[in-house]
């Protein structure tokens, strides 16, 4: 049986009652970003792409759409990731395009800074996002409130209980700490089971450096002995 093929556009040779009323939807805004808020982001981001690889989505400050009519429903995660969908460059994420809502979305905090939009109201965007786990990260608020977190249920958007400033992150089944980050001495990280922190692309290659250059001192050290 010959499989059929579904058409990825309209058919051709078709005629419409009117001209289409393009809609835009932007794919970038700007606003002002400190050097603290910017560390956290990218050291996330990287971390996640690193950990998770190409055949999974990570993106960061790109605009999601999930209303095909109304550019006005958007949100800009710091970072946030969906599943099964392969990496990709797009400028913004259409969930009705992209492979749909996003799994996990993160915000970090900055003060004085973002797009306006207060955060009852960011969180009922979320709701309406689809979204099943939302993280938010404070590095300015006092140990204990830092961290928190949010889960659907039941189609509900309930915040968690946090304790200790670690949660499960229950979209990629590790933990989230909060740890130093590079030169940052409060960060948003994750952790494995047995509770290793896990490391960016760049951190894993400067491990490998210095013990590369540590194993190099043991042989000359040891060639010295043997001279001597």
């Amino acid at each position: 049986m010959t499989p059929i093929r579904i058409p990825a556009g309209p058919p051709a040779r078709v005629r419409h009652l009117r001209e289409p009323r393009p809609i835009h939807f932007p794919v970038e805004e700007e606003v002002p970003e400190r050097i603290v808020h910017l560390r956290l982001r990218t050291f996330l981001w990287q971390l996640l792409e690193f950990a998770l690889g190409p055949a999974h989505h990570v993106g960061s400050d790109q605009f999601i759409y999930w209303n095909a009519c109304d550019p006005k429903r958007c949100l800009s995660p710091d970072v946030f990731v969906r599943l099964g969908v392969p990496q990709s460059r797009a400028h913004s994420w259409k969930s009705w395009k992209e492979g749909g809502a996003p799994e996990l979305a993160i915000e970090i905090v900055s003060p004085n800074e973002g797009d306006g939009v207060a955060w009852s109201e960011k969180l009922a965007r979320y709701h309406e996002l689809g979204v099943v786990e939302l993280i938010r990260f404070d590095p300015e608020d006092p140990p204990g409130a830092r961290l928190r977190a949010w889960d659907r249920i039941d189609e509900d958007l309930v915040e968690r209980a946090v304790e200790a400033e670690r949660t499960p992150c229950a979209t990629l089944g590790l933990t989230w700490v909060v740890a130093p980050v590079g030169v940052e001495p409060i960060g948003l990280r994750l952790a494995n089971a047995e509770g290793r922190l896990l490391e960016s692309n760049e951190e894993a290659l400067k491990d490998a450096k210095v013990a590369a250059e540590a194993r190099v001192r043991e042989l000359e050290e040891e060639l010295r002995k043997r001279g001597g």
